[in-house]
């Protein structure tokens, strides 16, 4: 699938740290690794400690909660590492900052698309905690709640849009449905009915309540055991010690049931959660507030199969609804007496009431969970394709607003050693692996003889020149007439014949360097391989192929329009080029062809040129036609949005958005001129200015295809960015489109003859 999920990161706290959130993520982590075990599914953990801790392999970055610099980092960690989606778990206590705001910071500069699951919604929010979920839910593509009442809150008092926010149960382990008798010896509470409440110990878990209730329980019920499963919480033990579990001690000793209560304190594995849980005859939450959205505890009692008493929690109300469970009042503990004494003396109803608690959690249980995770992941990243949105970056500027850039050749050096130009980059640093390629080499010479009119000081220029035509001329093979394309970095040729269009963009390079080169030698040697590599342009079949031979016999002719045999060539494949045309184009579809993919300008280019020379008004009125048809269908909201190589654009079929070439601005940069020297209409300037824009950030996503710091061009737009690696294609798009505009700037003409 082109919209696989292949990379996921997964923010949060995470085990050994010891809270609801470190579980939960960590849970998430092993379910998606599970459910999508081609993927590579990562954690970037949030440190409350300096030191942090022993975590597993799955986490790949750490990030000290309370140093707001290294969420930068993080960004950076994961824009390098090119995950595919970032999925938020939101607890304002675990990031640093008013209100945790630092996560901002790093979802700001995410360039992948955001799902945050919210583990608090809070009904009545500070401003601060309001404006902190608000700027979350713009940033992020989608929003995960885990109750139903959560929703109405995102909806009425942070304004969300509704179409984010999707709702996915809180995931649970997958347990039999099993007698609780089955685990109660590993515990030694064999014979007894045992009620349980687990989790991190703080005052504001009520468990004090539940023991006030147990003088009447265990008069009732003699055989009641009350298992207190968890450690102090870090923060309360930091502050308070031990406190509030030898407070809970105390009250127990005073009230005669010291003997009916076991306080574990450790935080076990799940392994051993769950067979508490399966020992378990009546689960309690007896919580002290109404503002808790979620709880996991609640929910994994439910899915191992446990008759509930809980307080109203909003959580617990939805939870336990249809007689799920039973809900009785804050800080009362002779209704929590009442409950769990009535649910003991009728087994039929309790367990009942625990058959309808685990069928309802089947959907939450982690594989099922995970599962819709991964179907959210798809959607949102099939979302960005289709209908992009900035979420990284401020709106971008008015094209009015830039200036011209400097014209610096800075990574084409960086990108030529003594054999030629290489053709890829890895960010800004050359990629030795994939060699050279004549394609790229024969750009490569046009760049640098354009440019040295406007850089006529610099001596690189004339060394540049020689180096490239040289590729050329080594690339041509005399045996067959074709350029050869792939040469790998040991000079070693992959082919004898390469591509039909590496032909045309070495024809088309060698006719700029008949009109350009100011040196002798080189003027002679790329002539002479100009004229054999015309040989076998009457063969090529490639439309591009024929556009691009097109141009550069026409840069040719441009000093030497006498050369019969070369017009003679011209003529023959510019009426081929228009027949296709005619043949194929419609009204709806002034096209010659049923797709519209790569280099598309260079094809009304090609025929304006044609018309001019052999004096044919219908050419150029087509060209025209083309040209404008381009313009039309990749323009969107005043700016250029290109047709991407991810499935071009096939007739009656959609227009694919990603990922946008470099390559495509240049050619349509270069014929919108031609057309402006053909009508003077200034809408043909007002285009190559936008289409230059596009590499300045006047895109879909307002993000900058030129690098300003190293001068390269970035590999194309993507649904998440711009591609950061900085290519030769891309590089010298840029700069062909750059010389374009500052020769047209300047009222020159770029290919007047030298003499």
């Amino acid at each position: 699938m082109q919209n696989s999920i292949k990379n996921i990161a997964v923010i949060g706290n995470y085990l050994p740290r010891m809270c609801g959130i470190a579980t939960f993520t960590t849970d998430l982590v092993e379910s998606l690794s599970g459910a999508a075990p081609t993927a590579q599914c990562s954690a970037v953990a949030m440190n409350d400690v300096a030191d942090g801790y022993h975590y597993p392999s799955k986490v790949h970055f750490e990030v000290n909660q309370n140093v707001l610099l290294e969420y930068r980092l993080a960004a950076d960690f994961l824009n390098i590492n090119q995950f595919d989606v970032v999925s938020v778990q939101h607890e304002y206590g675990i990031f640093g900052g008013t209100q945790g705001s630092y996560i901002l910071n790093l979802l700001r500069n995410l360039r992948m698309p955001i799902v945050t699951t919210l583990h608090t919604v809070l009904k009545e929010p500070s401003a601060e905690q309001r404006d902190v979920v608000y700027e979350m839910s713009r940033l992020s593509d989608r929003m995960i709640i885990m109750s139903e009442m959560a929703r109405e809150f995102l909806l009425d008092v942070y304004k969300v849009d509704k179409e984010k926010i999707t709702f996915i149960h809180h995931g649970i382990p997958d347990t039999p449905f099993i007698d609780p008798n089955y685990h109660k010896d590993q515990f030694g509470v064999e014979g007894r009915k045992v009620i349980l409440t687990f989790g991190l110990l703080s005052p504001n878990k009520g468990i004090e309540y539940v023991i006030n209730a147990l003088p009447r329980i265990v008069e009732k019920h003699p055989e009641v055991v009350y298992l207190v499963l968890g450690v102090t919480h870090p923060h309360v033990m930091a502050h308070d010690g031990e406190e509030y579990r030898i407070g809970l001690a105390r009250l127990a000793r005073s009230l005669g049931v010291d003997e009916h209560v076991i306080f574990h304190n450790r935080f076990v594995e799940l392994k051993e959660l769950c067979e508490f849980l399966g020992a378990t005859d009546i689960y309690v939450t007896p919580y002290l507030s109404e503002t808790q959205i979620v709880s996991g505890a609640l929910i994994y009692a439910m899915g191992t199969g446990k008759a509930v008493v809980s307080t109203p929690y909003w959580y617990a109300k939805e939870m336990l609804a249809d007689n799920r469970g039973r809900i009785v009042p804050f800080k009362d503990h002779g209704a929590l007496a009442d409950q769990i004494v009535d649910l003991l003396d009728k087994d039929k109803e309790r367990h009942a009431m625990r058959k309808r608690a685990y069928t309802y959690c089947r959907n939450a249980v982690w594989s099922e969970v995970a599962k819709q995770y991964l179907k959210l992941f798809r959607e949102i990243k099939e979302n960005r394709i289709s209908s992009p949105h900035i979420t990284f970056n401020a709106q971008p500027p008015r094209r009015e607003e830039y200036a011209l850039p400097t014209l610096r050749l800075d990574h084409v050096l960086r990108l030529t050693d003594s054999t030629g130009i290489m053709q890829h980059a890895v960010f800004s640093i050359p990629d030795r692996e994939h060699g050279y390629c004549t394609d790229d080499n024969a750009r490569a010479l046009t760049v640098a003889l354009t440019a040295h009119r406007l850089l006529p000081d610099d001596k690189k220029l004339e060394q540049l020149q020689i180096r490239y035509l040289s590729f050329l001329y080594h690339a041509y093979n005399i045996n067959n007439d074709r350029f050869r394309n792939f040469m790998k970095y040991d000079r070693t040729w992959k082919e004898e014949i390469g591509s039909e269009d590496c032909h045309g963009r070495a024809v088309w390079a060698l006719g700029v360097n008949s009109v350009l080169s100011k040196d002798p030698g080189s003027h002679a040697v790329g002539t002479t391989i100009f004229h054999r590599a015309l040989r076998s342009v009457l063969e090529l079949r490639s439309t591009r192929a024929i556009a691009f031979s097109i141009i550069g016999i026409h840069a040719y002719l441009r000093k030497y329009s006498g050369d019969s045999e070369v017009r003679r060539i011209r003529r023959i494949i510019a009426a081929r080029l228009y027949k296709r045309f005619e043949e194929n184009a419609t009204a709806e579809w002034p096209w010659l062809e049923n797709s519209i993919t790569y280099a598309n300008g260079s094809i009304p280019h090609a025929l304006l040129l044609s018309g001019q020379w052999v004096q044919d008004e219908k050419m150029i009125e087509n060209g025209l036609r083309a040209l404008d048809w381009l313009i039309e269908i990749q323009t969107e909201d005043n700016h250029f949005s290109m047709i991407g190589n991810n499935g071009w654009y096939v007739r009656n079929g959609v227009k694919a958005r990603f990922d946008q070439q470099p390559l495509e601005a240049h050619t349509l940069i270069e014929a919108c001129f031609e057309a402006y020297n053909i009508s003077r209409d200034a809408k043909y300037v007002e285009a190559a200015k936008s289409a230059l824009a596009w590499f300045l950030g006047q895109n879909d996503l307002g993000a900058n295809l030129y690098d300003y710091k190293t001068a390269g061009c970035r590999d194309g737009l993507q649904p998440d960015g711009a591609n950061y690696n900085e290519g030769a294609e891309s590089t010298l798009s840029w700069l062909q489109s750059l010389i374009a505009m500052y020769y047209h700037t300047a009222g020159e003409d770029m290919l007047r003859p030298v003499d």
